[in-house]
């Protein structure tokens, strides 16, 4: 029989003495010991890269595009940087390639909810918050897109109007005697604005007192952080700008929610409607009306932040070019009517060439090339490839809009708002804004546009396209408007 010592001197093992515990060598699948462990190491990374090569091969198939992919990050890097060239390398590689489609597949995809939903960036949630509208899927985004659509009636358009024709007009009148230069020769879009977006559409959205404070502090709200940049990097880090977004963001909603508390207390005072969140409030509280009405602060100002964030740089893009394009076209006719009465929707009827023209200019240059979507499930996009659950599918505008077979022959592929349920739910607001500053800039500005050697050359933020210049454009006052 063993006898064990249980004495305190034979429990404590030495400095120098064996470890107390040793690990079988059948507990780990190689030794601890010696070169095999790097060996090891170097084996099992070289096959997850194989593998994850092997996977890419799989997905891609007989699509066009890079044989390989770069490891780990894939083409993440450019996501940080994009480039027109690299956008336009890619669309030409075919309709449809590893990365994006277009036309015919592009519609297809647009109008294939059970299959496919858009897939922002991670930081698009931090700053718009995940709970807001706009990342909504299925018939839950359907129900609450058709509550919003009251907002975008002829009525309330109507009323739009007014209210950017007296912005628009007030502006341009200021615009020169603050403006310090001459003519914008900055190769930074955000400081040739034509006028600052930001400023004309806090005013509609929202009431005069807030949009006042707003636009006094605009430069720190928004003015430093387009939405396209600050989603330019797909993570929110400190030291990006992201995070500088968000806290704009939640400056920017604290008032909104000011103004819709305002704004409900002002309709239910009896108030005319003077802006977005007026007319919304107005047909909440009408004891006809069966819609949804149970809005909070809240939510009224996550919808409408949800608006100035998706049209900030896109309705700049729209605008400068349009502005770029009728420079460039000075025999263009785009004002009809006496001059100096505010535009009206009625009379913005009568004006179908200016209409046009702003739609010409957003096909030449559509201000969002693309919206990435993901697939929910295996999508047979077209009839020799399926595309697999949970893979990012992006659609390409720009080619689809240039094809003659496509935008120029058949309305249903002009695609520059979208189509399907995530359709641009602002569009006529849009149309509208644009065709208003073009036809009031045009009777009160003598335009000379500065052609560069970059002036047809396109820089690319993500989706966002803008003028490789800037738009070197000088507007001086005429003495009669």
């Amino acid at each position: 029989m063993a006898v064990h010592d249980h004495s305190a001197s034979a429990s404590i093992p030495s400095s120098t003495g064996e470890a107390l515990y040793k690990l079988p060598s059948t507990f780990l699948p190689f030794s601890l010991d010696g070169a095999s462990w790097w060996y090891t190491t170097a084996a099992v990374l070289l096959s997850l890269l194989v593998l994850e090569q092997t996977v890419y091969r799989y997905k891609k198939r007989h699509l066009p595009g890079d044989a390989f992919t770069i490891p780990i990050i894939g083409k993440f890097a450019d996501s940080t940087k994009p480039t027109m060239a690299g956008y336009m390398k890619q669309w030409q590689s075919g309709a449809l390639s590893a990365l994006s489609v277009f036309n015919i597949i592009l519609a297809k995809l647009l109008n294939s909810p059970n299959h496919a939903e858009p897939c922002l960036v991670y930081s698009a949630k931090v700053i718009l918050r995940p709970e807001n509208w706009v990342f909504l899927t299925g018939k839950t985004h359907v129900d609450y897109r058709r509550s919003l659509n009251i907002l975008f009636t002829r009525r309330a358009i109507g009323m739009y109007v007014g209210i950017q024709d007296s912005i628009t007009r007030e502006h341009f009148r200021t615009w020169p005697a603050t403006s310090k230069r001459e003519a914008c020769g900055s190769t930074d879009h955000d400081d040739c604005s034509f006028p600052e977006h930001g400023h004309l559409s806090s005013r509609l959205l929202w009431k005069p007192y807030s949009s006042s404070c707003y636009a006094g502090n605009q430069r720190q709200i928004l003015g430093h952080h387009s939405s396209a940049r600050a989603c330019q990097f797909p993570l929110c880090a400190t030291w990006h700008e992201g995070v500088q977004a968000k806290q704009a963001a939640n400056v920017a909603m604290e008032w909104l929610r000011l103004a819709a508390r305002n704004s409900k207390i002002a309709i239910a005072n009896g108030a005319e409607p003077t802006c977005l969140i007026d007319e919304w409030m107005r047909i909440c509280a009408d004891p006809n009306y069966k819609g949804r009405k149970d809005f909070s602060d809240d939510e009224i100002s996550m919808v409408v932040f949800s608006f100035l964030f998706a049209s900030q740089d896109a309705m700049s893009s729209g605008l400068i070019f349009g502005f770029q394009h009728l420079a460039d076209h000075p025999e263009t006719r785009v004002r009809q009517g006496n001059f100096d009465s505010p535009l009206t929707i009625e009379l913005m009827d009568q004006m179908p060439y200016l209409q046009a023209v702003v739609k010409e200019s957003m096909r030449v240059k559509p201000p969002v090339t693309m919206v990435p979507y993901k697939t929910t499930k295996a999508f047979p996009i077209s009839e020799d490839y399926t595309v697999p659950a949970n893979s990012m599918v992006i659609p390409s505008f720009y080619n689809s809009l240039h094809d003659p077979n496509s935008a120029n022959m058949n309305p249903k592929n002009y695609l520059v708002w979208g189509s399907g349920p995530h359709r641009c739910i602002g569009l006529e607001y849009a149309m509208m804004n644009m065709a208003l500053v073009l036809a009031t800039a045009a009777v009160m500005f003598d335009w000379e546009h500065e052609i560069t050697p970059k002036v047809m050359r396109l820089s690319a933020i993500i989706a966002t396209l803008f003028p490789r210049d800037g738009c070197r454009l000088k507007l001086t006052p005429r003495t009669n408007a």
